[in-house]
């Protein structure tokens, strides 16, 4: 075994783990449920107050992080469904495309489970397409990390995606509270290059110039506040509208199956309306009617 640095404790080295676990959106991390529960709990605990008295009308919290070449987006929330409820329901390659599917970009999603390896073939478009055809796939490799009676994470890694973005990680972890709520963290992040530095910067200076995120970053002289812009802006939208569909899932399973699609529609559009600064985009007849038109009903 390889001895420890001079002049370092094994202490300091288990602090070290820890921040390195929690570091990065929770996607750099040990696969330890019990150590990955854990700091779960903490921070539950460290975000209760910012939970129980926001902006956003429901016990959420949103932050993002950006470097030189990447971008992280993490939104922490209490979901009202027991952790039984929720961990088979998050859990499988299926489960992942009826919630990736409602967010306006995704065109289509195909799973795939052939031995140990599980993936999904995502196709992302602009909002008003209605058809995969001219979208870009982006391959996703599905892993449940850690399944335990109290924790579950999963992990969706998509090493390309348009525009020469690339290393797309969704990660979704969620522990119980209580007898009748969850807690949970969905981290979302990618990096990206030259080629999709130069679209953003043109996306945020035309139709996107007055788009913002969530996080607030000041206040005006009359007492409105000032929400992150650019590139930050949107990774916090997505991460947004990614928590959402998976709130929107959750919220449909009581239904019969045939019914469950478009309630998840209807609710994931009711949802994103709550913040129309941020996620606005399509009105609700055409969105509706773009999405119907993938038939995911069983």
């Amino acid at each position: 075994m390889r001895a420890l640095p001079r002049g370092r404790s094994p202490g300091l080295v288990r602090l070290l783990v820890v921040a390195l676990v929690q570091w990065g959106a929770g996607i750099a991390h040990a696969d330890d449920p019990a150590t990955n529960a854990a700091s779960l709990h903490a921070r539950y605990e460290s975000l209760r107050e910012r939970l129980s008295d926001n902006p956003y009308g429901t016990p959420i919290h949103v932050e993002s992080r950006q470097a030189a070449d990447h971008l992280e987006g993490d939104l922490y929330g209490v979901i009202d469904h027991p952790f039984a409820t929720v961990s088979p329901a998050l859990k499988g390659t299926a489960h992942w495309c009826d919630i990736l599917v409602l967010h306006l970009n995704v065109k289509d999603c195909r799973p795939s489970d052939q031995g140990s390896t599980s993936s999904l073939a995502v196709f992302v478009g602009g909002k008003h397409a209605r058809t995969a055809d001219a979208a870009t796939r982006m391959d996703y490799a599905y892993r449940t990390v850690a399944d335990a009676p109290d924790y579950l994470r999963i992990m969706l890694v998509a090493d390309a995606g348009p525009f020469g973005t690339r290393e797309y990680r969704i990660m979704l972890e969620a522990i119980p509270l209580g007898r009748e709520q969850a807690f949970v963290h969905l981290g979302y992040s990618y990096a990206y290059g030259p080629i999709a530095r130069f679209a953003v910067e043109v996306y945020l200076q035309t139709i996107g110039h007055a788009k913002v995120g969530f996080t607030v970053t000041g206040w005006r002289p009359d007492g409105r506040p000032i929400h992150v812009g650019g590139v930050r802006g949107v990774v916090e939208r997505n991460a947004m509208r990614y928590y959402l569909a998976v709130v929107a899932h959750l919220g449909a399973l009581s239904d019969v199956p045939h019914e469950q699609f478009d309630k998840r529609l209807r609710d994931w559009f009711a949802f994103t309306e709550r913040y129309p600064r941020q996620l606005h985009e399509l009105e609700r007849d055409e969105y509706l009617s773009i999405k119907r038109g993938m038939d995911r009903r069983p």
